[in-house]
């Protein structure tokens, strides 16, 4: 099975429009074959969008492995953040530039594998990360990110119960200042805070 972590030009192209309300604003994604959640906006994602304190988010704004580009769409529709948006997918990110058209928001989207190109620092990186890449990237995803971090800055992550979520906080424990901000038919909203 193709996983939408990687680039598989074989796959066929079957673009949909799906519209999404989010706090009561509505947005429209497309999606396609080979990339996350193609038939719509996920239960994990709009979670954490629902529980992000959208008027707190300011500055400067990293969405890790951002698929078709909900998370930073969102984020640079509801805020003055500067948003910068990157996943290792080419067709996610065809689609993310996309999006960011369709739904009249200015953001940077680039590919980047893991955090290869991204150059600065930020306050916020919000993800909804890549759990099927097995645990050790996905650890090596959330320690690294605090190198590309401000000093305070936050990570937010969704992560469901199933999948880890609670050794995923024991493991950031060790590098940040970690809260459950909610939790949601067991997909579990963490903040970890810079410090």
């Amino acid at each position: 099975m193709a996983h939408y972590f990687e680039n598989d030009d074989t796959l066929k192209s079957e673009i949909q429009k799906n519209e999404a309300i989010i706090n009561n604003q509505k947005f429209v994604f497309y999606t396609d074959n080979g990339v996350f959640s193609k038939k719509g906006l996920d239960f994990g994602t709009r979670s954490l969008l629902e529980t992000l304190n959208i008027s707190q988010i300011h500055g400067s704004v990293l969405d890790f492995g951002c698929g078709y580009g909900p998370i930073g769409i969102y984020v640079a529709h509801e805020t003055d953040a500067e948003v910068h948006m990157i996943d290792i997918n080419r067709r996610s990110l065809e689609l993310a530039r996309k999006n960011a058209s369709t739904n009249h928001v200015n953001v940077q989207i680039y590919e980047s594998n893991l955090y290869e190109n991204v150059e600065n620092k930020f306050d916020f990186i919000i993800s909804n990360p890549p759990i099927r890449v097995g645990k050790k990237i996905l650890y090596q995803i959330l320690e690294e990110a605090k190198q590309h971090l401000k000093p305070n800055g936050e990570l937010w992550i969704v992560i469901h119960k199933d999948q880890g979520a609670k050794s995923t906080m024991e493991f950031l424990n060790q590098f940040y200042t970690v809260e459950l901000k909610n939790k949601n038919k067991g997909f579990y909203i963490i903040c970890a805070t810079n410090n």
